[in-house]
């Protein structure tokens, strides 16, 4: 594998990591009600879950989707269920007060761990994404060290694009102002999260 198709691998998958999704979504949220040490904790997740659909992809999931239509029916379905249920949280907790810095009673590293690694792995699409990319960019004869680079550069680039959305949407400013706005931002991320759950669903 050429030095220009590994970093065409890992440029392609930076600009996806950093297209608006229903992680993003979560990530803001959780670093402005949560704060940044439990949003960090959260991009982990994150960067676990690409890793994951990277290493499936390489394995071979996205033809055994084609081959088994059901399969990929049934994972996309419960990954729009698992979505459902967060913007449904989301809108039942919309008129909650947002707690003073001081006062956070956030959820811990291992329980915000798994919720991004189960809101990314609800999407069984970003399999099919990995397919394509390394279908045409890493050759069947690549050696594993190189297949193992390419997932851990993957989760890299996820986790730090999703600790830097930590970072900015901690920050007391935007704290500030996703407090004045909580019901109507809680509202519309609901929405955004029950959109994106559908889309997955019917799509």
């Amino acid at each position: 594998m050429t030095l220009a198709a590994f970093l065409s691998v890992c440029l392609i998958h930076l600009l996806a990591a950093m297209s608006p999704g229903p992680s993003f979504v979560v990530s803001a949220r959780t670093a402005a009600t949560e704060g940044f040490r439990t949003a960090a904790a959260l991009a982990v997740g994150f960067g676990l879950g690409a890793a994951l659909w990277a290493t499936a992809a390489m394995a071979g999931l996205a033809l055994l989707f084609e081959l088994v239509p059901a399969l990929f029916v049934a994972m996309k379905l419960g990954g729009a269920a698992f979505l459902l249920f967060i913007a449904v949280m989301m809108w039942r907790h919309a008129r909650t007060p947002l707690p003073e810095a001081g006062d956070l009673n956030p959820r811990g590293p291992l329980a915000a761990i798994r919720l991004g690694f189960l809101t990314f792995a609800s999407n069984p699409k970003t399999a099919i994404f990995f397919g394509a990319v390394f279908v045409g960019l890493v050759p069947a004869e690549a050696p594993l060290a190189v297949r193992a680079a390419l997932i851990a550069v993957i989760f890299c680039n996820e986790t730090l694009w999703y600790l830097a959305v930590a970072r900015l949407f901690s920050l007391p400013r935007a704290r500030n102002a996703y407090g004045r706005l909580k019901a109507l931002l809680d509202r519309a991320f609901g929405t955004l999260i029950a959109a994106f759950g559908l889309k997955i669903a019917f799509s």
